[in-house]
């Protein structure tokens, strides 16, 4: 069978079955199963495709998923977010949009903890969007702050998805969350640019209100009891990553223990925080699992019927620039991201992008950056973007798609920019983990 042939089979077999409601994991798994006894020899090909899916979940790389998971989910049920939220809205004072301040650093925090953009999404929006409606802000200054904060929780570490794209491409784990450090705070200062200019050319935008003065003493106590030891369990674990001190693993199970640790401290850790937390875990982990076998599987199958091999070599028979090709890459996960989320982009374009990138020279860790980048903007972009309806769903009544599309445009200009950056200046990425 020629490598196209064997290329529209596999693919086409797991999109009809994605399409016809089978979660995304069993597609990926029917369709493997179905390739080894096409491609590898009948029973004896399906149980060595097995045997090779169950060996890949061996991998001590996927350790830190779980761990970050649950650090997120104590995070959330415990109320330490929500402690969190309210002592940085006080800190900000009289300052012009607040607010959207409030959701750009706080938001960051949590969505970098949880590691669901769809779920910090749906938190935000059902927490902060009513609250600052109520004070008369303009739906472009509640709605885009909350859609933009997915891009920086996918990149800055501690993210569950970071970890899960290494492992799925092979790459060093850790060198891709530190990669992850110096982008995400360019993409944070852009973002809070982007707030800036919007209160200064429509101060109307985000009317100010009165709130109660702080002392510098009552200021001082908001930021040492519920600020930063929040924010410190992020900075010990990356710094122990940065300096070498731990493997990401060690650092996804110290970050853990370190919320534990905090929410105890806190007196708000109870039976039923816990119980909600280890099952939202296990049940993220056990779904990240199946689509690791899935993944490993479908690699092999792709390398062992030719197509991957058929795919690259006819994709680099075009005379394109190496930049010209990213670009194309770049567009299909754009394009993909209109109708899937990202776990099912990742298990269809991993096992191609990355070989190809390879092939074309491009540094490993830099193009996972980008294509986490791409994600994420593919999450937001209209008009089918998943996030967008997400938002939808927990935003006001009157909120229409047309002000949902409006809001995430100036965060998705602020994500290309940055990408360009990536692409002119590679070592905003390279830079720390070549250290």
């Amino acid at each position: 069978m020629e490598w196209y042939s064997a290329l529209a089979l596999l693919l086409g077999s797991i999109l009809l079955l994605m399409a016809i409601g089978m979660p995304v994991a069993l597609a990926f798994l029917a369709a493997n199963i179905v390739g080894a006894w096409i491609f590898m020899g009948g029973a004896k090909g399906i149980t060595l495709l097995l045997n090779n899916g169950f060996g890949g979940l061996t991998n001590y790389a996927l350790v830190p998923i779980p761990l970050f998971l649950l650090m997120g989910e104590i995070f959330f049920h415990t109320g330490l977010g929500a402690r969190m939220f309210n002592a940085i809205d006080k800190l900000l004072g009289k300052l012009p949009g607040r607010l959207s301040y409030v959701t750009v650093m706080g938001g960051t925090a949590f969505a970098t903890l949880s590691g669901s953009s769809m779920g910090s999404t749906a938190l935000l929006g059902s927490l902060m969007v009513p609250e600052m409606t109520a004070r008369g802000y303009k739906k472009h200054m509640s709605i885009g702050p909350i859609l933009g904060t997915g891009g920086l929780a996918i990149i800055i570490p501690p993210s569950a998805l970071a970890v899960l794209l290494a492992t799925l491409a092979k790459i060093d784990v850790g060198a891709l969350l530190i990669a992850g450090i110096v982008p995400g705070l360019v993409l944070a200062c852009l973002y809070i640019g982007v707030i800036f200019l919007q209160t200064k050319l429509d101060p109307h935008a985000a009317p100010p209100y009165e709130v109660e003065a702080l002392t510098f003493g009552q200021k001082m106590r908001l930021l040492m009891g519920d600020v930063l030891p929040m924010i410190s369990v992020m900075v010990l674990i990356v710094i122990g990553m940065v300096a070498g001190f731990m493997t990401p693993s060690e650092a996804a199970a110290f970050g853990a223990l370190g919320v534990l640790i905090l929410a105890l401290l806190f007196r708000c850790l109870t039976w039923e925080a816990m119980k909600k937390s280890v099952i939202g875990a296990l049940r993220v982990t056990l779904m990240a699992y199946l689509i690791v076998f899935g993944s490993a599987t479908f690699s092999q199958l792709l390398a062992f019927s030719g197509a991957s091999s058929g795919l690259i070599d006819w994709a680099t028979s075009f005379d394109l620039a190496p930049i010209a090709m990213l670009m194309v890459m770049f567009s299909v996960l754009l394009l993909l991201g209109m109708f899937m989320e990202q776990i099912s982009m990742m298990l269809l374009t991993v096992p191609i992008f990355f070989p190809l990138a390879a092939t074309l020279g491009f540094d490993p860790i830099w193009f996972g950056i980008i294509v986490l980048l791409a994600l994420e903007i593919s999450f937001t972009t209209p008009p089918f973007g998943l996030l967008l309806f997400v938002m939808k769903g927990v935003a006001p009544k009157d909120t229409t798609m047309r002000d949902i599309y409006v809001s995430a445009f100036p965060y998705i200009g602020c994500s290309m920019l940055l990408v360009a950056l990536l692409i002119a200046f590679p070592q905003i990425a390279l830079w720390l983990p070549g250290l």
